[in-house]
């Protein structure tokens, strides 16, 4: 530290070495070179559209003392970097560098860190699982796409944040007292070795569909993505809990035991944690499970079959680093209901309910038509869109998925983004050509909730949690749950 009291660490520190044996103190890092201030670390990384090597003479005039990047970074900046003063340190992976570069220049992580990766259901599986350590006594987080929320709080940008923010928030809560996070493992973030510094005790593995292949190569890319969770970044040491149900789980139990990590396996049928039984209500759900022998049954204020899953995916994750198993599951009746996540968002006074989801992906809505439906006596409506700038060959097969299980089906937008709004409505209603197209969100959430009669249910797809809707560059203020509110009260005459 300096007499300032600005932190400073050496290359050495941080573990790194530049050309020629250069050892530079660093007052911070950064990848964006808007924000490098005098002895920065500046990492220009390689990027699916430019490098991040265009901006090291921006960093530079900003006061940058060391660049970190890769081959091609160097020889792309070799004339800058010539001139300059400043220290170059080039990787052969310089994504993986920073990670543990970051790692070691926040210093402090919660002690007890797990990661959950899967097309679906991440967010919940992390929720549950940071509601089972606060049930149990213990300060506990979870980071992912609702931000960091807990017993610590902060707002993420992205599901699996960059390596800086990354242990920046983990730094914070470690620092504010929080001993327990639960993180989710997206497929960018473990492809782009975000988690590499990350000091792990359990990760969980959810299920696989088709997601993000517009990054993704192929379908294969996309799930040696997710199996780097257990492949690199969870120790030898550490607990696999995976889900068996789910046709590629064999796959990662045999890349997790080939690494000689222990095994908990979670399913329906011959699973470590296996879920026996289910009966549905209208608020909830009972639940058969089994563990070493032992047989019990709970009540679950969650809607949705697949929640069980999730909870009991959840339930593993904390036994495997150490939960008592009869007081983990002593506390799943106290499970919350996870924000955007088979949500209940609004009653009619003719009692059809009004749920939101964030249901993306084919399967994803599905599976959330599929859970909803015995919860519910008369007809299920789903609404249903697509985001732009994203894979495109899901779109149909989503108009499709919402086609097959739901009696009636609205398509709208999602989020355009730099798309046409009605090209992507076309593309999904080429899946579910009897489906009403309403491109007005809140219209169409509108129309949903009037067509609900008594016993009936809406099923708003897509957005979950989001509070604004991408059209353009510009995020207009948007909430699924707030506008099903809005809808309800116009309609039933409560006033606003």
């Amino acid at each position: 530290m300096s007499s300032d009291g600005t932190v400073v660490k050496s290359l050495r520190d941080l573990g790194l070495t530049a050309r020629g044996g250069r050892d530079v103190k660093v007052t911070d890092l950064a990848v964006d070179s808007r924000d490098v201030r005098e002895g920065y670390l500046f990492a220009a990384l390689p990027g699916t559209r430019v490098h991040g090597a265009e901006f090291i003479q921006y960093a530079l005039r900003m006061g940058a003392g060391a660049v970190l990047t890769d081959a091609a970074g160097a020889k792309i900046a070799a004339d800058v970097l010539g001139g300059a003063d400043a220290a170059l340190i080039v990787a052969e992976d310089p994504r993986q560098a920073l990670a543990y570069t970051s790692a070691l220049w926040f210093g402090a992580q919660p002690e007890t860190m797990v990661a959950v990766t899967g097309t679906n259901g991440k967010t919940s599986v992390a929720t549950f699982t940071r509601q089972i350590w606060q049930e149990l006594g213990l300060r506990a987080v979870n980071l992912g796409t609702t931000g960091v929320e807990g017993d610590w709080t902060a707002p993420l940008k992205h599901t699996t944040p960059e390596p800086i923010t990354l242990h920046r928030m983990l730094a914070g809560a470690a620092e504010s007292g929080v001993t327990h996070a639960a993180m989710e493992a997206s497929s960018h973030g473990l492809s782009q070795r975000r988690l590499d510094g990350v000091q792990l005790m359990a990760a969980g593995f959810t299920n696989f569909t088709q997601d993000h292949l517009d990054y993704h190569a192929s379908f294969e890319d996309y799930f040696a993505a997710k199996a780097g969770l257990f492949a690199r970044v969870l120790p030898e040491d550490g607990v696999a809990v995976i889900n068996i149900d789910d046709p590629r789980g064999v796959d990662m139990v045999a890349i997790a035991r080939a690494r000689g990590q222990e095994v908990l396996t979670v399913g329906r049928e011959a699973a470590d944690i296996c879920l026996e039984a289910q009966r549905f209500d209208a608020t909830g759900q009972e639940i058969r499970l089994s563990f070493e022998g032992e047989v019990r049954q709970e009540r679950l204020g969650l809607i949705g079959g697949f929640q069980a899953d999730n909870v009991l995916l959840a339930a593993g994750l904390v036994i495997a680093c150490g939960g008592d198993p009869d007081d983990v599951f002593d506390v799943l009746p106290m499970l919350g209901t996870v924000r955007g996540r088979m949500q209940l968002a609004a009653m009619r006074d003719n009692g059809a309910a009004v749920f939101v989801d964030y249901a993306h992906t084919p399967d994803a809505v599905a599976t959330a038509i599929k859970a909803l439906r015995p919860h519910v006596m008369g007809r299920l409506v789903a609404i249903v869109g697509a985001g732009g700038d994203r894979d495109k060959g899901k779109r149909l097969l989503m108009g499709q998925a919402a086609a097959e299980f739901a009696d009636s089906v609205i398509v709208t937008d999602d989020n355009p983004r730099s798309e046409d709004p009605a090209s992507i409505r076309a593309m999904v209603m080429e899946g579910a050509p009897e489906a009403l197209e309403v491109g007005d969100r809140a219209e169409a959430i509108l129309r949903g909730v009037d067509a609900l009669g008594p016993g009936d249910a809406l099923l708003i797809c897509g957005k979950g949690h989001e509070s604004g809707q991408i059209v353009g560059d510009t995020v207009f203020p948007f909430d699924d749950a707030e506008q099903a509110s809005v809808a309800v009260s116009a309609l039933d005459g409560k006033g606003l």
